[in-house]
C-alpha cells in the first residue's frame, strides 16, 4: 500500500475521479485536491491559491509517489511546480497518459 498524491489542473474533475478510484481498488491511500475551482466556476483569491499551493505541497511531502493528470498532454504552472518538487524529494512520478487510465472508461 503506497499514499500516493493526485496532481494536475482542476478542469480535470472526471479524470481525478477516476484515478482516484483507480489507485484506491488496487489498495493505495489517495491524496487529492479538496475542490475543483476550475470545472465548478469557483472564484478563488490569490491568498487562497498560495494556501491550497502550500497545502498540495504538504500532501506531497506525505506521499510515497505522485500521480500526475496530464490529460491529453496538459500540465499546467501549478502542476508543472508540483512535478519538480516531487522530483527534488527523489519521489517517483506517474502519468495518467501513460497509465491504462487513459484509453479505459469507466462509468
Amino acid at each position: 500500500m503506497k499514499v500516493i498524491t493526485l496532481c494536475g489542473s482542476t478542469k480535470f474533475k472526471r479524470q481525478f475521479e477516476q484515478a482516484s478510484a483507480y489507485l484506491t481498488l488496487k489498495g493505495h491511500v489517495v491524496l487529492s485536491v479538496g475542490f475543483f475551482e476550475q470545472s465548478e466556476g469557483i472564484e478563488i483569491t490569490e491568498e487562497q491559491v498560495q494556501m491550497f499551493e502550500n497545502i498540495h505541497r504538504r500532501k506531497i511531502e506525505m506521499s510515497d509517489e505522485i500521480f500526475a493528470l496530464d490529460v491529453d498532454g496538459y500540465i499546467g504552472r501549478s502542476t508543472r511546480k508540483e512535478i519538480e518538487f516531487a522530483t527534488s524529494k527523489g519521489m517517483p512520478i506517474r502519468y495518467y497518459s501513460e497509465s491504462e487510465l487513459a484509453s479505459t472508461t469507466f462509468s
